[in-house]
């Protein structure tokens, strides 16, 4: 019998999927209807409670936390990504590559040390700190690290380029002529911003907010450096239950509620965007 070239094409990336991601996925579902053993880890009892937990107020705050700065950082690096990335579109052929390349240089360094250089940065004694007592614009130090404050900048930094690269990649495209029909037309800089660029540059904007707020929301290593114990978010506490308290189930129960979180959060937002 012959296997249809489809199939032959398809099969190799369905089996990685499969072998990779829906097993994987199947398993910690598995994992979070058990109970947890005497010493960590499963202990293959049923158990429904792991959900019911996730409601309890101290958890409930962590994932209200986690949405709010997911999202303000997703809307901080809409504003910030969205001059850059127009005036990297409209930048000559040969800078538009030097620039990208500015863009993608922190990529090349462990998130771990970028992380720890902002920790120098805005701790009591540090640059920021000390720039801000030589001018005279405080009198002593500003507590400015672990706080939610620092949490949000380094989620700003961190994936602003998510935001960039794909606003770049949609403003690129558009035409110069529909911006000089505007012109000709007697339309402000306003209304060609909100009714040509932004109606054209859509689909960038959609996937940089997705990317961002996916990342920001699942994100641990930044607020466990930057926010501290009493700023904990929700990847925090999935790295505690798998790493710490041992406690597997509720750990999977808590991603699969946070996969759920992230899902509804994307069809709201589809939903918004149709709706524009």
């Amino acid at each position: 019998m012959r296997v249809p070239a489809r199939v032959r094409l398809l099969a190799p990336p369905l089996a990685w999927i499969g072998v990779f991601y829906v097993v994987p996925l199947l398993l910690i579902l598995a994992v979070s209807f058990v109970s947890r053993g005497a010493y960590g880890g499963v202990s293959w009892t049923p158990n429904w409670g792991n959900y019911g937990r996730i409601f309890d107020s101290l958890y409930g705050a962590v994932f209200f936390r986690s949405i709010v700065l997911s999202t303000a950082a997703t809307a901080a690096c809409a504003l910030l990504a969205f001059p850059v990335s127009w005036w990297m579109a409209r930048s000559p052929k040969r800078s538009q590559e030097t620039l990208l390349l500015l863009v993608l240089i922190p990529f090349w360094t462990n998130i771990l040390v970028r992380l720890y250089a902002w920790m120098f940065l805005l701790s009591g004694a540090g640059l920021l700190n000390s720039a801000l007592q030589a001018l005279g614009l405080t009198r002593g130090p500003v507590d400015i690290l672990y706080t939610r404050g620092a949490i949000l900048l380094g989620l700003l930094y961190g994936n602003l380029p998510l935001m960039i690269l794909p606003l770049y990649a949609s403003l690129e495209r558009i035409d110069k002529s529909l911006l000089e029909a505007a012109r000709d037309l007697y339309a402000s800089p306003a209304q060609t911003l909100f009714r040509v660029i932004l109606p054209l540059a859509k689909p960038g904007l959609a996937a940089g907010c997705i990317l961002v707020f996916t990342s920001a929301l699942c994100d641990f290593a930044t607020p466990d450096l930057l926010g501290g114990a009493k700023n904990m978010l929700v990847g925090n506490l999935i790295q505690q239950q798998y790493l710490v308290a041992r406690d597997w189930p509720f750990g999977s129960a808590l991603s699969l509620t946070q996969m759920l979180v992230i899902g509804g959060g994307l069809l709201l937002f589809r939903r918004l965007e149709k709706a524009a």
